[in-house]
């Protein structure tokens, strides 16, 4: 529940704040009769969204077997790919995400904001469906949806009160606080995605079972499935499974370290 509620409250207060710096530029730049076409972008891409978990759900109780443990393992295998994307994305903008946003609107006429509150929101709804879905697979599908609409709703309250204190609000330590968590989320998809994956006999086993800790730490367990659903946890892991999962870390290590655009346009200036 923890998991999906972070997920949920994550992406749609990025999906908020995005859609409010647009109103706000337009309430700057006095060009407020645009706003209709900000919120029917906006509406439509909640109705995509909405669509594409349907698709995702009928999707998922088509398959069965051998082709089940495969979709769940390509499915979180994209999960943590485009996760982690996310959060280096995030990393790489830091203070400049408003101004990112604002180019992005300058000179656009009508359809050109419906276009870009539809993409950026429906971008945001597609990636909830996905990591809602993956997350599903580790936990109760009950507790995954409690989670996701309490995480929703407190996005909303989040964004409004960032708008209304913005000047008191400091959204960077939100989210690299947040990004620590998914981070270690994103790590536990791909490591338990490879474990799908062989069991589908698509990925080479080499060595069943580096170490054997069900004993202390029950993956099946109270403590041991919250630990699976939030951080993949496995009590008996083959050597690609930890193989990935440190391997995670160290990809992610190297993408926040590689400088992002306007970083290195300011070092060639």
């Amino acid at each position: 529940m923890f998991s999906s509620f972070m997920i949920t409250f994550r992406e749609g207060l990025e999906a908020f704040l995005i859609v409010g710096i647009i109103l706000a530029y337009l309430v700057q730049t006095r060009r407020t009769e645009l706003n209709k076409y900000v919120y029917s972008g906006t509406g439509l891409a909640i109705v995509g969204s909405l669509i594409a978990a349907v698709v995702f759900n009928l999707l998922a109780i088509q398959f069965e077997g051998r082709n089940e443990e495969l979709f769940e393992g390509l499915v979180m295998l994209i999960a943590a790919v485009i996760l982690t994307s996310m959060i280096i994305w995030m990393a790489r903008e830091n203070n400049n995400i408003s101004s990112t946003i604002k180019e992005q609107v300058e000179g656009k006429k009508a359809y050109g904001l419906f276009a870009l509150a539809f993409l950026s929101v429906l971008r945001e709804g597609i990636e909830t469906v996905l990591f809602l879905g993956a997350a599903a697979m580790n936990t109760e599908t009950n507790a995954v949806l409690y989670g996701g609409v309490a995480g929703l709703s407190v996005s909303i309250v989040v964004a409004y009160l960032v708008f209304r204190y913005s000047s008191h609000t400091d959204l960077n330590n939100f989210f690299k606080i947040t990004s620590i968590f998914l981070i270690l989320f994103a790590a536990g998809l791909a490591a338990h995605g490879v474990h799908e994956l062989q069991e589908a006999g698509v990925v080479p086993i080499i060595v069943e079972h580096v170490w054997d800790i069900n004993h202390v730490i029950d993956e099946r367990g109270t403590f041991g499935s919250i630990m699976k659903s939030l951080l993949g946890y496995n009590g008996n892991p083959s050597l690609i499974e930890v193989l990935t999962y440190v391997g995670y870390y160290i990809a992610v290590g190297i993408g926040l370290r590689v400088p992002g655009r306007r970083e290195k346009v300011a070092i060639t200036a």
